[in-house]
C-alpha cells in the first residue's frame, strides 16, 4: 500500500456522516476539503468557498457514496510472533482459557515465540496485519506490547509498533502492557516483577518516546487489583494515561479500579456490576466492548450494554487483535459483532469506531469531521451508515486518506 502525499485535497458529490450532532450527522450532496492535513471545510456542494475552488479540477468524485471519519481501532496486540491455531482447536475440543494458561500456553506461547523474533522479524510479520486493518478503514492504531516481558524485549515491541506507523502512513498509539503476564524467569518473585516494572521499566520506556499509555490485566490468572494499583499511581506520576483489561473473566471490581485513576478506558467488562459502571460514568471511562474475544473464547456473559446506555458511559469498540482469543483482522466485522452479539445499533456501533474510539486513546483531533480536525477520511461502497455494520467482510472502502493522505 503507497501513501500518496498531498499538501490539500477536495472530495465532492457525497454523503458526509459527519458524527456531530444528532444520529450519524449527515450531509447530502456535500463536499469536504483540507489543507495540512486538517479539515479546512465541509458543507453542501454549491457553497463551496471561493479559496477551494482550485481544488474542483483534482477533486475525488463520491458520486453520493458515503463518506466517514476514518475508523479507530483502540486496543489491539497486533506485535507478536508465532499463532496459537493449537489453542483454537483444543478450547473446541473442551479446554477452558484459564487451564491452557495454567498449562503453559496461552500468553506464555506467545511470550516464548516473541522473544525468539528479532526486530525485523515481528515487523515482517505485522505489516500485512496491519495494512489489513488499514484496508478496512482504520487510520488510527492502539498496539500493545506484552508478549516479551523484558526490558529490551518489551522495548523491542514497542519500537516495531512506532515503526509501522510510519512505514503505513497512519498514527499508531503505543501502550505498555508488561503486566500481562508473569515471566517464567520470576516465579515466586512476583513483588520484584511489579517493582521492576514500576520503577525500572516504565521510567525508561518513558523516557526513550516508547508510551503513549499504560495497560495492565488485572485478573485472576492475571495481576491483582493492588500490583494493578501500583503500576498505575507510577503511570499518573510520570503523566502517563491508564488503561485496564477489567472484568473481562472475572469481578475482580476492575472497572472501578480504572476509574479511580480516571482511566481513558476500561476494556472487555463482561463481569462488570452496576457499581464498577456507576463508577465508570462519574470517571468519564468509556466502556471498551471486544466482541472478537467474546465470539471466540465462546462467552456468554454479556457486557452490561444497557446499564452503560442508562449511565451515560461512552461504549468504543475495537477488534481486541490478537493471536489467542481475538485473531479478528476488521474493525468493521467487530462492528457487526457489537451490533449482532451485545445489542448495539448501527449508529451506536460507529460512534463506538470513531468519536468514542478517539476518547478511548484520549484523543481530541479525530473521530468527527468538522473543521481543524485531521483529515482522517474512509470513502466507502455504501451510501447508508448502517451498512458499515451490515457487510460481514468484503473490501467495503473505496480510499483511505490519513491526515489528509491518501493511503488507498
Amino acid at each position: 500500500m503507497n501513501s500518496t502525499s498531498t499538501d490539500s485535497g477536495l472530495i465532492v458529490h457525497a454523503r458526509l456522516a459527519t458524527i456531530k450532532g444528532r444520529g450519524y450527522g449527515l450531509l447530502d450532496d456535500a463536499g469536504i476539503a483540507w489543507q495540512d492535513g486538517r479539515i479546512t471545510w465541509l458543507g453542501p456542494e454549491d457553497q463551496l468557498p471561493e479559496p477551494c475552488q482550485h481544488l474542483r479540477a483534482s477533486a475525488l468524485d463520491a458520486r453520493g457514496a458515503l463518506v466517514t471519519p476514518g475508523l479507530i481501532d483502540a486496543h489491539t496486540h497486533l506485535v507478536f510472533a508465532g499463532n496459537r491455531a493449537n489453542e483454537f482447536e483444543q478450547r473446541l475440543e473442551g479446554a477452558s482459557y484459564q487451564a491452557i494458561s495454567q498449562a503453559g500456553g496461552g500468553i506464555m506461547g506467545t511470550v516464548r515465540a516473541t522473544r525468539a523474533a528479532d526486530e525485523e522479524d515481528l515487523l515482517t510479520a505485522a505489516l500485512p496485519r496491519a495494512r489489513a486493518l488499514v484496508t478496512d478503514g482504520v487510520t488510527t492504531l492502539e498496539i500493545k506490547s506484552g508478549y516479551a516481558l523484558t526490558l529490551d524485549g518489551e522495548a523491542k515491541m514497542l519500537r516495531v509498533a512506532r515503526r509501522i506507523g510510519k512505514l503505513i502512513g497512519i498514527d499508531v498509539r503505543t501502550t505498555l502492557l508488561a503486566l500481562h503476564a508473569l515471566p517464567p524467569e520470576y516465579q515466586g518473585r512476583r513483588t520484584e516483577y511489579v517493582d521492576d516494572v514500576c520503577t525500572r521499566w516504565l521510567p525508561y520506556l518513558h523516557a526513550q518516546g516508547l508510551l503513549d499509555g499504560v495497560d495492565a490485566f488485572c485478573e485472576e490468572i492475571g495481576f491483582s487489583v493492588e500490583e494493578t494499583r501500583r503500576l498505575f499511581i507510577a503511570a499518573t506520576k510520570l503523566g502517563l494515561p491508564v488503561k485496564l483489561h477489567a472484568d473481562q473473566l472475572s469481578n475482580l471490581h476492575g472497572a472501578a479500579l480504572a476509574a479511580e485513576f480516571n482511566a481513558i478506558s476500561a476494556d472487555h467488562l463482561e463481569c462488570t456490576d452496576d457499581a464498577g459502571v456507576a463508577a465508570m460514568a462519574v470517571a468519564g471511562t468509556t466502556a471498551m466492548l471486544l466482541p472478537g474475544s467474546y465470539y471466540t473464547l465462546r462467552e456468554t456473559r454479556l457486557p452490561p450494554v444497557a446499564a452503560f446506555r442508562a449511565a451515560g458511559v461512552r461504549m468504543a469498540v475495537a477488534t481486541d487483535f490478537n493471536p489467542g482469543t481475538s485473531p479478528l483482522l476488521s474493525l468493521r466485522v467487530a462492528m457487526n459483532m457489537a451490533c449482532t452479539l451485545f445489542n448495539l445499533t448501527p449508529q451506536e456501533a460507529l460512534l463506538a469506531v470513531t468519536v468514542h474510539a478517539a476518547q478511548a486513546l484520549g484523543l481530541k483531533d479525530r473521530g468527527q469531521l468538522a473543521p481543524g480536525m485531521r483529515a482522517d477520511l474512509v470513502l466507502w461502497r455504501a451510501h447508508a451508515p448502517a451498512e458499515l455494520s451490515y457487510w460481514i467482510g468484503g473490501a467495503q472502502s473505496e480510499a483511505t486518506f490519513c491526515a489528509g493522505v491518501r493511503l488507498s
